[in-house]
């Protein structure tokens, strides 16, 4: 596969990510899709979209999926209004599993988050 192409494709795999989350904070879909499912969804198999990704970023592609996803919880997060629990069942995630996760990918919990964002 050419690289344009290769490229084409991750693309379109981060415009999908972008739009797919906003449908879940959104509450337009209920659960955030698996990434076979995802590449159900663009027309690819799990394996060429796997291996398309990790070749063309060196990431896989969960690694996009869960950083963005940890944008999104920080912009909930920016806003009062939101809750930390909010937060995270918007997310579809459990309160502390949340955490946890939150955690992992900026080295702080939510709410420290939320203090050094004031």
């Amino acid at each position: 596969m050419s690289t344009s192409i290769s490229k084409l494709l991750v693309n379109r795999y981060l415009d999908f990510l972008d739009e797919h989350i906003q449908n879940v904070v959104n509450h337009v879909e209920e659960d955030f899709l698996e990434i076979n499912q995802i590449a159900d969804r663009l027309y690819v198999s799990h394996t060429h979209l796997t291996d398309t990704v990790q070749k063309e970023t060196g990431h896989h592609p969960c690694h996009f999926y869960d950083l963005k996803i940890i944008e999104v919880a920080k912009s909930l997060l920016s806003e009062e209004s939101n809750t930390i629990a909010g937060v995270a069942r918007k997310l579809t995630y459990d309160p502390s599993n949340f955490s946890k996760f939150f955690k992992k990918f900026t080295g702080l919990t939510p709410g420290q988050f939320r203090s050094q964002f004031r």
